[in-house]
């Protein structure tokens, strides 16, 4: 396994991680672990050399407003691992969070759930900007303090979805660690973004990369045209090395997190990180994804970039996330948007909270029919 120094920390850690929230399931039940299945995953990458863990409270719940089954799965998996040698990510469930006092019940809960004296990485999970002032404003940056001055945590972090201005507003806010952004070659400029990883490694700040292949979209959904110039180019490469590759050409990132599902995956992934995580990256290459990315960009349903000129709406509808949304549903069939539809956004924030006012119509400089598309994500999420 290759490693990288994790920014100011000093620490190795392995070019591939372990995301703990797409473990095997038993049947249709997302909170339901498969054990057996997942704990052979966990020591195989152990054994192959990764070091970084990464799980949240709640992931592998029925839904996000309760403690899910995947810290205590991994408390379990760790069990007779070298707890020094491994390094384990968990995050504070912000939007659970009403007072100060939370923030250490949740943490200490979370201790108790993962069996562990501490915690390596505690991230602030999923921040936007209400999350952003509500934390702040409940005195989440002493909380911080108090936590590592206790060794309850050594390194504080944040994860991420919002754009560029809050992402450096929150950079600079903190003496963070890490943080952990949705990464890929399509998502080069969506929330942080390119310039929100540089913006970030410039200051020594680790950059844990999420949805490496956008949720499996780079792989299973990846348009003919777009497989036929990769083909073209190195015939010999998965889709997943495409990806894969990108990222690691990157001297800012960090790690790639996975969440691997199926022992063929993790192998696949293993390999890849111990043989071509160093492996030089050709403009040929680079001109391959380039013209990846515009193919994709063409099916698009909406053109929008978000360059956030529409808001703010009036009504507080995100509306650069919902036309995001429309578009993984129509260029990827993606049947996870509806999922980031209820769970990231906030009621306010929906589709269905737009009146039709038009104001957004004569800001949007790609001359988006908004009204009319966030009528279309209602049919598409909310009717069913």
């Amino acid at each position: 396994m290759k490693y990288r120094t994790f920014g100011k920390t000093g620490l190795q850690i392995s070019a591939l991680g372990f995301g703990c929230m797409r473990l095997p399931v038993m049947g249709k039940d997302k909170s339901q672990i498969d054990e057996k299945r997942a704990i052979e995953m966990v020591h195989l990458a152990i054994d192959k050399g990764v070091n970084y863990f990464d799980t949240a409270y709640p992931y592998h719940a029925k839904d996000f407003s309760t403690g899910g089954s995947s810290e205590p799965f991994l408390a379990k998996a760790l069990k007779k691992a070298d707890r020094e040698n491994i390094l384990i990510a968990t995050k504070l469930p912000s939007w659970l969070v009403e007072s100060r006092t939370d923030m250490d019940r949740y943490l200490d809960e979370q201790l108790e759930r993962l069996d562990a004296a501490y915690i390596d990485f505690y991230l602030l999970h999923a921040l936007k900007r209400s999350l952003w002032e509500k934390m702040v404003r409940l005195g989440v940056l002493e909380f911080l303090d108090s936590a590592i001055k206790s060794g309850r945590i050594r390194y504080a972090g944040f994860s991420f979805h919002d754009d560029i201005t809050l992402f450096k507003e929150v950079v600079d806010a903190y003496n963070w660690t890490l943080c952990q952004i949705q990464y890929n070659y399509f998502d080069e400029d969506y929330q942080a973004g390119r310039e929100g990883m540089e913006y970030a490694a410039e200051r020594n700040i680790a950059v844990i990369v999420m949805e490496p292949l956008r949720g499996g979209l780079l792989v299973k959904d990846l348009p003919a045209e777009t497989r036929q110039i990769f083909q073209e180019t190195a015939s010999e490469r998965s889709a997943v090395e495409w990806a894969f590759r990108w990222l690691w050409n990157q001297p800012g990132v960090s790690t790639i997190l996975s969440g691997m599902s199926q022992l063929d995956q993790m192998k696949e992934n293993l390999d890849l990180a111990e043989n071509v995580s160093e492996a030089p990256w050709s403009e040929d290459d680079e001109d391959a994804v380039r013209k990846a990315k515009r193919i994709i960009n063409d099916l698009q349903r909406v053109n929008c970039t978000t360059c956030g000129y529409c808001m703010p709406c009036p009504e507080g509808v995100n509306i650069p996330f919902n036309l995001g949304l429309s578009n993984d549903h129509h260029i990827f069939h993606d049947q996870n948007a509806g999922f980031r539809y209820r769970m990231v956004l906030g009621e306010s924030e929906r589709a269905s909270n737009c009146v039709q006012c038009g104001e957004c119509l004569d800001k949007c400089p790609q001359q988006i029919p908004i009204p009319e598309e966030l009528e279309h994500l209602v049919d598409l999420f909310e009717m069913k």
